[in-house]
């Protein structure tokens, strides 16, 4: 049977390129027509975009063709692996529509100078794209809002006047956590991402939803703010607990890595002498040892969304009423830093 997109969601370049084993480039070109595309590879290409029904959209194409479609990008996440996978998706949705992009980066996690986003807001951009935590900073919203510049926020959760493109975070941390008690954990201990975004308090919320669900379950939350730093913080409070947690949970891979690393200072087995689970599943989760079982959030295919329903939005105005919240789906990615708990 042939695979559909994702209820509520719109089929873009890098899911056809993902489907097809090829660049978004090769698929913009099959798309368009355009030279430098074997027999084999078009054909290829075709499938996949008959199979997953993908429909390019013209009138956004048409804009494409008859106006230059400069899209600002306001970034300043502290997971350079989130950072990576975000901006890949993005320029290649950007190259398959022919936009140009224009990165205005902070620091930290912190803002860019206003005097920069006030720059971007009256630039003549034709839209903007927030990744998280600045997908919610009011003043950085305040500014674009006053230049009347449409706004697209990822990660971000009821956005007034933007667009929002996420996944469903208060499930994924309900699911994974129902997880680690179904392995038999009873002391549980759960890191807080960054206080100022909504997918902090929905995880925190996934977390508590599932542990009200089981009788005698003992839980710790110490607060990170999803950097590797604030990990390491938070671990070492977890684990100096009277009563120390046989399974942590950490809001996004960064901190999880962390808590991996301060187990292995302590000379603490991981898995076998404590599970610990994360949330993103970067490129940080295959990268150290164990990899990490974590909530999968497909950060590429957030970002292509953000950028192709934004391009729509410069095309077709919607009304306030309109407005999108799309969620797309996640999973749980079980790989070998869980097990149940040792028995002494």
């Amino acid at each position: 049977m042939a695979r559909k997109a994702a209820p509520g969601r719109n089929t873009t370049i890098v899911d056809v390129a993902a489907k097809a084993g090829v660049s978004a480039m090769t698929v913009s070109r099959v798309i368009n027509g355009q030279p430098g595309v074997g027999p084999d590879t078009r054909a290829t290409v075709n499938d996949a975009i008959r199979e997953l029904g993908y429909r390019p959209n013209q009138t956004a194409r048409n804009l494409v063709t008859s106006t230059e479609l400069r899209i600002g990008v306001v970034y300043s996440n502290p997971s350079a692996a989130f950072m990576s996978d975000f901006l890949t998706g993005v320029f290649e949705e950007a190259s398959a529509r022919g936009a140009r992009l224009i990165l205005v980066k902070g620091e930290g996690g912190r803002a860019p100078p206003l005097e920069a986003i006030e720059a971007l807001g009256t630039s003549g951009v034709s839209g903007v794209i927030l990744t998280p935590p600045l997908s919610e900073s009011p003043t950085v919203l305040r500014v674009l809002r006053d230049a009347g510049v449409p706004i697209a926020s990822v990660g971000a959760h009821q956005v007034a006047g933007a667009i929002c493109v996420r996944i469903d975070d208060r499930q994924g941390a309900y699911e994974m956590t129902r997880d680690l008690i179904a392995l038999g954990h009873r002391n549980l201990g759960f890191v807080v991402g960054n206080p100022d975004q909504a997918a902090s308090a929905e995880r925190l919320a996934g977390f508590h939803a599932a542990v009200r669900e089981s009788d005698g379950i003992h839980t710790t939350v110490a607060q990170g703010d999803f950097s590797y730093a604030s990990g390491l913080v938070a671990g070492e409070q977890l684990l100096d607990a009277a009563q120390p947690p046989t399974a942590i949970f950490a809001s996004n891979d960064d901190m999880a890595a962390a808590i991996v690393s301060v187990a292995h200072r302590r000379q603490l087995d991981v898995p076998g002498e404590l599970t610990v689970v994360g949330f993103d599943d970067t490129t940080v989760a295959v990268t150290l040892w164990p990899p990490l079982t974590t909530v999968h959030q497909p950060v590429r295919q957030l970002a292509a969304e953000a950028l192709g329903l934004l391009v729509t939005e410069i095309a077709a105005p919607a009304r306030p009423s309109d407005r999108i919240d799309r969620v797309l789906p996640h999973r749980i990615v079980r790989r070998q830093s869980t097990a149940v708990p040792r028995q002494d």
